[in-house]
């Protein structure tokens, strides 16, 4: 289930924007599909949950931040296996690109673990990681998840600091969230 609302500043969801139609969001990107608003430029950006990943872009966008490559069925069943899993799209009618992910495990009830969050490098630093996450704990939320963890490379973590996570003892690779 996608977030049902996320208010506030600049960095709103809003699905009434003039770039896209919530019809052509819906049919091209699934049900619940949101567009991320992005304040540079005439590009529009999505985010789904129920839009079906083609590996090879999914393993092309990992490999861009540096990421090794793994076996595509490994990555397959690991997607088979997530409680959630969320893309984020550069919207264009003929190719949408994949420029953002993030996917979740757990039991869906009490816990949740993030992994694998990417944002293309062409995009970071533009506010998409936060948004990206906003999005994963507004949804895990809904579902009445109240704990979250996050495993990180130590290069990343103040980003997630920034955001509010409490890091583990040593501050080197694992941070926790708790809903309010």
């Amino acid at each position: 289930m996608s977030p049902k609302s996320i208010n506030g500043s600049k960095n709103s969801w809003n699905i009434n924007s003039n770039k896209l139609t919530k019809e052509t969001i819906e049919n091209m990107y699934g049900e619940g599909a949101l567009e991320c608003s992005f304040d540079e430029g005439n590009e529009a950006f999505v985010f789904s949950q129920s839009r079906d990943f083609d590996l090879i872009e999914l393993e092309q966008l990992l490999q861009s931040v540096g990421w090794s490559q793994r076996p595509l069925r490994r990555v397959k069943r690991a997607l088979d296996n997530s409680l959630l899993k969320v893309g984020l799209w550069r919207h264009d009618l003929k190719f949408p690109r994949l420029v953002g992910f993030a996917r979740c495990t757990g039991d869906g009830i009490i816990e949740a673990t993030v992994w694998d969050v990417a944002i293309h490098p062409v995009y970071q630093n533009s506010g998409f990681g936060k948004k990206l996450m906003v999005y994963i704990l507004t949804s895990l939320k809904n579902e009445g998840i109240k704990r979250v963890t996050l495993f990180a490379d130590p290069g990343v973590i103040s980003f997630y600091k920034s955001q509010g996570w409490t890091l583990e003892p040593r501050g080197k690779s694992c941070a926790f969230w708790y809903s309010n």
